[in-house]
């Protein structure tokens, strides 16, 4: 079962996420294009995925997470996962639910 894709906004913070990446900040662009991508392959998604069981972590955020591994020189999996923990900006990017 394919997993949601909707992101937490806030929790303990009254600023935004989308208040703290700065405005001219590269990754905007990039954020932009990557998810009218993952839009249009969204109906291929569904097809590959199961509608019973339960859900999975969605394929947008393996893959927003694999695109600032790699454009960021994170060598590890775990690595990742540890920066995720504390970096906003990935956050922002949509790696995190």
């Amino acid at each position: 079962m394919r997993g949601n894709t909707e992101t937490q906004t806030e929790m303990f913070s009254y600023i935004p996420l989308e208040l703290r990446v700065p405005k001219n900040h590269p990754l905007r662009g990039m954020k932009e294009i990557i998810d009218e991508v993952l839009d249009e392959m969204s109906t291929i998604f569904d097809g590959l995925y199961s509608h019973t069981g339960r859900p999975s972590i969605p394929p947008e955020m393996l893959i927003k997470s694999l695109f600032l591994q790699v454009l960021y020189g994170i060598r590890s999996e775990k690595q990742i996962l540890d920066q995720l923990e504390f970096n906003l900006l990935y956050r922002w990017f949509g790696v995190t639910p």
